[in-house]
C-alpha cells in the first residue's frame, strides 16, 4: 500500500485525549493509518471544545459536519475516500447509509470503543438493584448495535470479553471483528527507573470523565461506602477526585476535613496518577477497558478495583492491586496496599506484566494492519460473505435513512 489513500473518520466527539480514554483511542487509530500512508480528513457534527486536539498539528484535516442534512452527501462525494472510520455505532446509524450511497466501494469500520448495550445492560442492573443476567443484553440498544457491527465491514473491539460475547450471544462471525485493544509504547527499564519510590508517594486517587456515568457512580460509591470504611482503619487518609467535566452535585461532594477532595479537570493525567501510592476504582458497571487502570499501571501505581474494572484486562488471576466486590474487603485492600511496601512493590510488578503483555503498540499493529489489508484488498468477496449485512443495507431496511431524511425535510421548512 504505497500510494496515499484518503480515510475519512466520523467522531462522535472532537477527540480530546488529555479527557478520556476515548479520546487517546482515537489519536492511536490515528496515528496507525497515518503510517501506512493514508491521508485523513476527521469530521464530526460535534461543538468544537477548548480542550480539543489540535489535529492540524499531525497533518489530520477537519470538517465539521451537520446531521440529517444533504451536505455530508456532496461532501462526501467530493472527498471520495477509500475508508470510512465510524466513532461508535450511533455515528455509522446516522452517516453509514449516506456513506454506502455516495461512496459505496469505501471500506466502512466501526470502532466500537466499547460495547454500549453492555454497558447500558449493566446499569440498568444496578439501577433496579438486582443481578445482571444475558437476559439484559438482548435490548433495544442492542438490537441497534448489533445491526451496525453488521452493517461494516470490520469492527474493532477493544475487549476479548466483548469479542467472545458478540460471537457466542449474538452469533457475529469472527471475520467481521478484530480484537484491539489500547496500542501503546512498552513500560521500559528507562520508564520504571524514573517512576517515584513508594516513600515518596501520598494519597489515594480517582480519576475519570464525569460525563461518562459509571465514573460519577464509582466517586459515590467512594463518598457513601468506601471512603467511610478507609477512614476508620486509616484516620488520615485524603483522597484526590480528578475528572474533566465535573457539574456543580460532584464539587458538592468536596470535604476538606473528611479528606475527600474534588480537585476538577486534570492537567496532566499520568503526572497526578504518578505521584499518587494508590488509584481506587469502584467501577460497578460499564465494558471495554478503564483508561485510568491502564495509566496506573503506566505510571507503577497500584489499584484497587472491582470485577467489572478489571474485565478484559488480564488473562489470570494477576492485578497490579486487589479485585474486590465488596465494600468492607474494598476498603481494607486498600489500606493493606497503601501501607505495605512489600506488597506494593509486587503490585507494581504485576502492573509492569500485565500492560507489556497486551498493549504493545510494537505487538499489536503489525496483526491489526494484516487484518486490514486482506479485507481491503479483497473488499468485494468479503462483503459476499455477509448476507446480513447487504441485508440491512437494503431500503427496505433503512428506518435510520428514511427517519433522517424527514428530519432533514422538516428542516427545510422550518422557517
Amino acid at each position: 500500500m504505497n500510494d496515499t489513500k484518503k480515510l475519512l473518520i466520523i467522531g462522535t466527539v472532537w477527540p480530546e485525549p488529555k479527557s478520556s480514554a476515548a479520546g487517546s483511542r482515537m489519536l492511536q487509530l490515528i496515528d496507525f493509518f497515518l503510517g501506512i500512508n493514508f491521508k485523513i480528513t476527521f469530521s464530526s457534527a460535534a461543538a468544537e471544545s477548548n480542550f480539543m486536539f489540535n489535529l492540524s498539528e499531525i497533518n489530520v484535516e477537519t470538517q465539521s459536519v451537520v446531521m440529517n442534512s444533504d451536505t455530508f452527501d456532496s461532501f462526501i462525494k467530493n472527498l471520495n475516500p477509500a475508508v470510512v472510520l465510524f466513532d461508535r455505532f450511533i455515528t455509522e446509524e446516522q452517516f453509514g447509509w449516506r456513506v454506502a450511497e455516495n461512496c459505496p466501494a469505501a471500506m466502512r469500520i466501526l470502532d466500537t470503543e466499547d460495547l454500549h448495550c453492555l454497558r447500558l445492560a449493566r446499569q440498568s442492573a444496578i439501577r433496579e438493584n438486582r443481578e445482571f443476567t444475558n437476559k439484559d443484553l438482548f435490548s433495544d440498544t442492542a438490537k441497534r448495535e448489533i445491526a451496525s457491527i453488521l452493517r461494516c465491514d470490520l469492527s474493532l473491539i477493544i475487549s476479548k470479553f466483548e469479542m467472545e460475547l458478540l460471537q457466542n450471544n449474538f452469533n457475529v462471525k469472527s471475520e467481521l471483528l478484530h480484537y484491539l485493544p489500547f496500542m501503546l509504547n512498552e513500560i521500559s527499564e528507562e520508564t520504571t527507573i524514573n517512576w517515584l519510590p513508594f516513600a515518596q508517594r501520598e494519597n489515594y486517587v480517582f480519576i475519570g470523565n464525569f460525563f461518562h456515568e459509571p465514573n460519577w457512580d464509582a466517586v459515590m460509591i467512594l463518598k457513601t461506602k468506601i471512603w467511610p470504611l478507609i477512614k476508620k482503619l486509616q484516620p488520615t487518609a485524603i483522597i484526590e477526585i480528578y475528572g474533566a467535566y465535573p457539574s456543580q452535585k460532584v464539587f458538592d461532594l468536596h470535604n476538606q476535613r473528611d479528606g475527600f477532595l474534588i480537585k476538577g479537570r486534570a492537567e496532566d493525567a499520568i503526572e497526578i496518577i504518578s505521584k499518587a501510592r494508590v488509584l481506587l476504582a469502584p467501577i460497578r458497571f460499564g465494558a471495554g477497558i478503564k483508561g485510568k487502570l491502564v495509566e496506573a499501571q503506566f505510571c507503577g501505581t497500584p489499584s484497587v478495583t472491582t470485577a467489572i474494572g478489571a474485565e478484559a484486562m488480564s488473562d489470570n488471576e494477576l492485578w497490579n492491586g486487589f479485585v474486590a466486590d465488596d465494600y468492607k474487603c474494598f476498603a481494607e485492600a486498600a489500606v493493606l496496599l497503601y501501607n505495605d511496601e512489600t506488597q506494593w512493590m509486587q503490585s507494581q510488578k504485576n502492573g509492569t506484566e500485565i500492560y507489556n503483555s497486551r498493549y504493545l503498540k510494537s505487538e499489536l499493529t503489525p496483526i491489526f494492519k494484516q487484518t486490514f489489508q486482506n479485507i481491503f484488498n479483497n473488499l468485494e468477496q468479503h462483503r459476499f460473505k455477509n448476507f446480513v449485512g447487504a441485508m440491512l443495507m437494503h431500503q427496505t431496511m433503512k428506518s435510520t435513512k428514511y427517519m433522517s431524511k424527514w428530519i432533514e425535510e422538516k428542516n427545510k421548512h422550518k422557517y
